[in-house]
């Protein structure tokens, strides 16, 4: 007798398929509830996705996190991929109910970065002005990337860093920014809308982020050091900055050892602080730019720089030494770029509001 195919053949397996997957959308409700809330354990969160995802490839699970600002949980929404083609989204809220995706779509400032005087500004015009303001401006794109890039490389590979290491790297954040005491960095925070909260996760990002930076010292850094020497020299110089070209001319001319000496009567004579006295032994590159091609006993300018000119003498050029802790950091934090700056180079970026 004929086989009746009205029970079997691709029907039947379509079928099949569906029951999977509808077991599959019930392990993954299971999997979202059971995921933990914390900022600090979404890498934990990633890696049950990651291992529960691994015994089902053919869903091409993938997590989205929220982050929301001032709070320390956060919200998840699973990606799957439907047997009958799309994608399906599972939200699992473990409070009021509401999916954040939905949350986040109603609220008022949702795509706003800022309001003033009850008008706010979006996320889109803010990141769009910041890039049409000038060249120079593309940096703040540039680290935005760069602090995705390393959350990338951090999430699910290293421990939380310890205490010792969040208040070393909150104390570093109060150095670069000349906050001396308690009052003054909440008064800062305050400026900047940052709570507490917010600056002690900031904190423990950087700290993270330091150790990254630390794989890149010892052989790394010798390594760059080696490649880029030119980078690592130290040269001990003077150099005066102006308005006028004419007022900082007869500084170059006489012996570069008279340099500093000449330059104090030029300041003595022109009222008013006319002219700025500088004076560093420091690494080339920190220099400014016309001083760091320059030759050891020789004086250069009046050159433009910086919207006025410069004229400065270099005393002194010191080849680098793989022995000074100076020489060796800033290997290090070069090193560190560069590998940063590859990163993102090789990177799929995509702006989803430019």
């Amino acid at each position: 007798m004929p086989t009746d195919q009205s029970t079997s053949g691709p029907a039947t397996a379509v079928t099949a398929v569906r029951a999977s997957f509808a077991d599959d959308l019930a392990g993954a409700v299971a999997l979202l509830q059971g995921l933990p809330t914390a900022r600090d354990e979404v890498g934990e969160a990633r890696q049950r996705v990651r291992d529960w995802a691994a015994a089902r490839p053919h869903l091409r699970a993938q997590l989205v996190v929220d982050e929301p600002p001032g709070t320390t949980r956060v919200g998840y929404d699973l990606l799957l991929d439907h047997p009958d083609g799309g994608t399906v989204a599972l939200s699992a809220e473990a409070e009021d109910g509401v999916p954040w995706l939905v949350d986040h779509s109603t609220h008022w400032a949702a795509a706003n970065i800022l309001s003033v005087d009850g008008v706010g500004l979006s996320i889109a015009v803010a990141l769009s002005t910041i890039r049409a303001l000038g060249v120079r401006d593309q940096q703040l794109h540039e680290r935005l990337v760069d602090h995705r890039i390393l959350l990338n490389e951090l999430e699910g590979t290293l421990q939380w860093p310890s205490e010792a290491e969040i208040q070393a790297a909150a104390d570093e954040f109060r150095r670069r920014r000349g906050l001396t005491g308690r009052a003054q960095t909440l008064e800062w925070l305050a400026e900047a809308g940052m709570s507490p909260e917010m600056f002690r996760t900031h904190a423990r990002t950087q700290a993270i982020i330091a150790r990254t930076r630390a794989r890149f010292a010892g052989e790394p850094a010798r390594r760059h050091l080696a490649e880029h020497p030119e980078d690592f020299t130290m040269r001990r110089a003077v150099w005066v900055t102006g308005p006028r070209a004419d007022e900082l001319r007869a500084l170059t001319e006489g012996p570069v050892t008279d340099f500093a000496a000449r330059s104090l009567a030029a300041l003595e004579l022109l009222p008013g602080h006319r002219l700025q006295l500088h004076a560093a032994a420091t690494l080339t590159p920190r220099l400014p730019e016309p001083l760091r091609t320059a030759a050891e006993g020789t004086a250069i300018g009046p050159v433009p720089h910086e919207g006025g000119y410069l004229a400065g003498a270099v005393h002194e050029v010191i080849p680098p030494d793989p022995d000074a802790p100076e020489v060796m950091e800033a290997a290090r934090d070069a090193a560190f770029q560069a590998w940063l700056d590859e990163r993102r180079r090789t990177a799929e970026i995509q702006w989803f509001w430019l």
